[in-house]
């Protein structure tokens, strides 16, 4: 196997039983590969796996996402409502960059949303997350004005998301589904 039709580049060469052969990586979109048989037996010969994105599976994702989010005439075709669930899932259970990452298309599925595309009530993990990064950051009076960058991308998507529920005049029950009863009575008693 090798990433060049001359089997110069990259070259793997397996032979015997499947126990010699070992997981490779082969640069490019392309995979060039030969089988020869020696006749010495009359097994079936071999079968093999080929997986693309050597990024890994969250960063294939997020790049091939975010490019068809930033494509107009692509953005009507997809299942918005379905990727907003999967991709509010997916930055609750990041965390670092992917998670920062995660937010981002979680904000331009919100910008380029239609009306009710999006059950913005699943945000409550990440406004719980949020509302919890702002008391601590009112307790820290000893870094006055540093956001930090997740924090910074959960105000920007919630300043995002709430524009756009009082575009659509659901901002009261947009706020009741995110708060929990204890969070309400604090408010109140403020």
């Amino acid at each position: 196997m090798s990433s060049s039709s001359d089997f110069q580049q990259d070259r793997h060469s397996f032979s015997g039983s499947p126990q010699k052969w070992n997981d490779f990586e082969l640069p490019g979109d392309t995979l060039y590969y030969r089988f020869t048989s020696d006749m010495s037996n009359t097994e079936w010969g071999y079968k093999f796996t080929v997986t693309a994105g050597h990024l890994g599976r969250f960063q294939t994702g997020f790049e091939i996402l975010k490019q068809m989010l930033s494509e107009d005439r692509v953005v009507p075709h997809l299942p918005l409502a379905k990727i907003w669930e999967w991709q509010v899932g997916v930055a609750c259970r990041q965390t670092g960059h992917q998670r920062l990452k995660a937010i981002h298309l979680l904000l331009k599925i919100v910008q380029c949303s239609a009306q009710r595309d999006c059950d913005l009530t699943l945000l409550k993990p990440l406004w719980q997350l949020f509302t919890h990064m702002e008391n601590n950051l009112c307790h820290d009076v000893a870094k006055p004005g540093i956001l930090l960058p997740l924090h910074r991308a959960l105000a920007e998507l919630f300043f995002v998301t709430e524009n756009r529920v009082t575009e659509l005049g659901s901002l009261q029950e947009y706020l009741l589904a995110l708060n929990t009863e204890d969070h309400l009575h604090r408010c109140t008693a403020q």
